[in-house]
């Protein structure tokens, strides 16, 4: 603007230029004509970067997100931690020597009460440590051979040296998978899971005259039989063709030697 009188041409100040604008690269900021200068990091460069930083808050929008991604983080990786650290603790925690039963091992046993648990299924059985350890002594009553030997070992037979009945009666109840069940009581007694059920013998074709005297008495005790008087090899041998027919009719029919 020219003073009066002729004199020296002066112009006003331009505006002052804040502190929030100078932090948005002058985004709003004036020329000296007091138009408004194009905003800064107009590009795509400066689209994407006011997308991350918040076209409102400037640069001070991008410090609470920061924050934010770094406390989500954060807990994310103390999550990992501790589900580590209880893995690591149990591990700890487990009792010396524990370890799942191999394949095979303890054959009789998980066999054995993996049959009678099923029994107390199908029959409907409540299922108390109380009625458990009652339907148990009636099942070991009918066991024979190794059957009978286990019954005997967890003392569910009446000439039983130990009684250790409940350590099966009580985690049935809670419907414990047998398999762990015959774990502790390998912990009980060793000879529990040493127990192994005898090779079976075809007796369809079985030759008799080649099997052992303590083969054929197997037999014999598996159909809950006895050979009084017995003491030659064929005894027993004779006595096993009387009670085919009852206890194995189909081997019976397929013998042409009875």
């Amino acid at each position: 603007m020219a003073a009066e009188g002729g004199g020296e041409t002066r112009f006003p100040p331009p505006p002052p230029i804040s502190g929030r604008q100078l932090s948005r690269g002058g985004s709003r900021a004036t020329n000296g004509k007091g138009q408004r200068g194009s905003r800064a990091g107009s590009g795509p460069m400066g689209r994407q970067r006011r997308r991350v930083w918040g076209e409102a808050g400037g640069a001070g929008a991008a410090v609470p997100v920061r924050r934010a991604q770094c406390a989500r983080a954060a807990e994310r990786g103390g999550m990992r931690a501790a589900h580590g650290l209880w893995a690591a603790l149990a591990l700890l925690l487990l009792p010396a020597g524990s370890r799942a039963l191999r394949d095979g091992e303890c054959e009789v046993c998980v066999t054995f009460l993996g049959r009678f648990y099923q029994s107390l299924k199908d029959n409907d059985v409540e299922f108390t440590p109380a009625s458990i350890e009652k339907e148990l002594l009636k099942s070991c009553k009918e066991a024979k051979g190794k059957e009978n030997r286990l019954c005997y070992y967890v003392g569910a037979t009446s000439d039983a040296a130990t009684k250790i009945i409940n350590e099966v009666s009580k985690p049935m109840s809670h419907h414990i998978p047998v398999e762990k069940i015959c774990e502790k009581l390998k912990k009980k007694d060793s000879q529990i899971c040493e127990l192994k059920y005898d090779k079976q013998i075809d007796l369809s074709t079985a030759d008799l005259r080649k099997l052992r005297v303590k083969e054929l008495r197997r037999i014999l005790d598996d159909w809950g039989e006895a050979c009084k008087g017995c003491a030659e090899k064929s005894d027993f041998i004779r006595r096993i063709h009387e009670l085919m027919p009852k206890y194995a009719p189909r081997a019976a029919g397929a013998r042409s030697d009875l």
